[in-house]
Formats: C-alpha cells, sequence, structure tokens
C-alpha cells in the first residue's frame, strides 16, 4: 500500500511543478484567475511529520508573485480528517508568510479528488466556533477530475493533469477485460491522452520539454495501472501505448536538444533557458557533448 501511495504521490508533485506557466494555467483553471503565465511561481511544500499511511496525495501551497496563495491538494479516497490538515497547514503558511501582527491571510484552498465515487461531496465545510464571536465556516472546494470531460480540461488548460486520465477505465478494466474495455482503453491513449498532448504542444499551451515529460509520467502510471493484466498484453496494449509515448519523447527531446545547440550560437546558457522556458540544468546537459 505504501509503494502504491508513493507512486501517485511522485506523479501528482510532478504534475504540480512541471513549469512555472504550467503551474500558472493549473491555477487559473482550478480557481478560474487570470494570471499571466510570467508571473513569478513560489512552491512551499507541506511536510508531514508521521509514519501513518496518508490517503492524501501531494499538496503544495503554491504563492503568485509573492503575494496570492493557493493550496492544491491531491486526494484518492474520503479523509475525515482532510479538513483539519488542510487548516492546519493554511494556518501555518499564513503565520509564516504575515508581514505584521495584526493581520494573517490564508491561501484559497482546493481539492483534486481523484477517483470517481459518487458520495464525494463537493465542498468540505468546517465550522470552527469562536464562542460569543460566532462561527466561521471555513470551505474546501473540491474539483472532482474524472467528473471532467477531456475537452473541458484541454479548454481549462489543465493538461498537467493528463496523465490522470488513466484512471478513468481503472475501475473497467479491474473487474472485466472485454472487446469493449479493451477498445475504449485504446481510444482513451490515442485520442484522450496523445492527441491532447500534441493538440497543446500545438496551441502552444506547453512546450515540447513539458509534453515529454508529462509521457514520461503517463507511462510510469500506466504501467502501474494496467502491467498486471494478460489480455492487454496479448492484445498489443501494453506495446502500443509504449510505441507512442516512448517515440514522441524520444521526438520531443531530439528538437529540444536542436533548439538548444541553435541558440547556443548566440546566447548563453542561461538565456536560453529563458527564452525557450527549459530548465537551465536541462539546458547544460543538452550542451555537454555540444
Amino acid at each position: 500500500m505504501q509503494n502504491i501511495h508513493d507512486i501517485y504521490d511522485r506523479i501528482a508533485k510532478r504534475c504540480l511543478s512541471l513549469s512555472s506557466r504550467c503551474t500558472i494555467h493549473l491555477i487559473n483553471g482550478l480557481f478560474g484567475t487570470h494570471y499571466p503565465t510570467d508571473s513569478n511561481v513560489t512552491y512551499n511544500w507541506t511536510e508531514r511529520t508521521d509514519n501513518e499511511l496518508k490517503r492524501t496525495l501531494a499538496d503544495s501551497i503554491i504563492t503568485i508573485d509573492g503575494h496570492y496563495s493557493y493550496h492544491v491538494e491531491f486526494q484518492m479516497t474520503k479523509d475525515g480528517e482532510i479538513m483539519l490538515r488542510m487548516l492546519e497547514y493554511g494556518f501555518h503558511h499564513a503565520l509564516s508568510s504575515r508581514s505584521d501582527i495584526d493581520h494573517i491571510y490564508f491561501p484559497e484552498p482546493m481539492l483534486v479528488y481523484l477517483y470517481d465515487n459518487e458520495n464525494f461531496p463537493d465542498d468540505y465545510i468546517l465550522q470552527i466556533h469562536f464562542g460569543d464571536q460566532g462561527i466561521f465556516y471555513y470551505k474546501v472546494p473540491v474539483f472532482k477530475y474524472l467528473k471532467h470531460s477531456i475537452d473541458e480540461l484541454n479548454q481549462k488548460k489543465l493538461i498537467v493533469l493528463i496523465p490522470f486520465q488513466l484512471l478513468r477505465l481503472r475501475r473497467a478494466i479491474e473487474k472485466e477485460r472485454t472487446e469493449n474495455n479493451i477498445n475504449a482503453l485504446k481510444s482513451l491513449i490515442t485520442h484522450d491522452i496523445l492527441d491532447s498532448l500534441n493538440q497543446n504542444v500545438a496551441a502552444g499551451n506547453i512546450t515540447r520539454t513539458e509534453a515529454s515529460k508529462l509521457s514520461q509520467l503517463i507511462l510510469q502510471l500506466y504501467h502501474h495501472i494496467y502491467d498486471r493484466y494478460e489480455e492487454l498484453e496479448s492484445e498489443g496494449i501494453h506495446h502500443m501505448t509504449e510505441d507512442a509515448l516512448i517515440f514522441d519523447v524520444d521526438i520531443l527531446e531530439y528538437h529540444q536538444k536542436r533548439l538548444i545547440r541553435l541558440l547556443a550560437e548566440t546566447y548563453t546558457p542561461e538565456e536560453i533557458a529563458a527564452r525557450a522556458d527549459i530548465p537551465l540544468e536541462e539546458v547544460k546537459e543538452a550542451l555537454k557533448k555540444y
């Protein structure tokens, strides 16, 4: 169970921190804000001090332009203590980021729920009683990921969440590997996932580097969920997925390295990283043999 949790946790963290521009798209898509993609992003990762297996995945308080903070948390199953943890993390952030002793500002919270439990609430509400001062209602909206179509996710530019599309058929494939279910999985991979990656690259919503990283996360999650089923291997789904995603990764990496080497004739590595929106470490790695 701990290994399963760790896999989803790593993927969720990578989705949250894929790049500053993708994080801005995520915040705008989840909270309905309109920050420019070149806004400054600061990640404030929360830390847990106990050794218990948590049903909550990666969570981060993200600060935009040093002022506006948003608390995004991923969840796999219902957890009765989620509100207390989010309130606690939000309070600690409000204390650590305060500019004076008379005001504290909590981050705007959002819970991203990844499974399809029909009984999951639209909002979590915690009543905080202040005696004679009254009651404050701390509300955390829930973004039910699998309730949103791929077109809606693309429209909101929530492309960093695309690896979790693989969860749409997890229960159906687990129950039975019928011809219809297998064909549905093929369509999910080729249309909802691969086509979305290509369309978002073409539209300029993500870079080739970001698409490459997402492809690797998708492949990792695919193997974790579906490798156990012999029917999928005999139908060639495993090979189809690997060929499609690995091929895309190779092409994207080739174009990225070619772009870096062309820019190196004119710009420094730091300038290339800024102009092409590529991490400086990747720029330096591509230029090692150049």
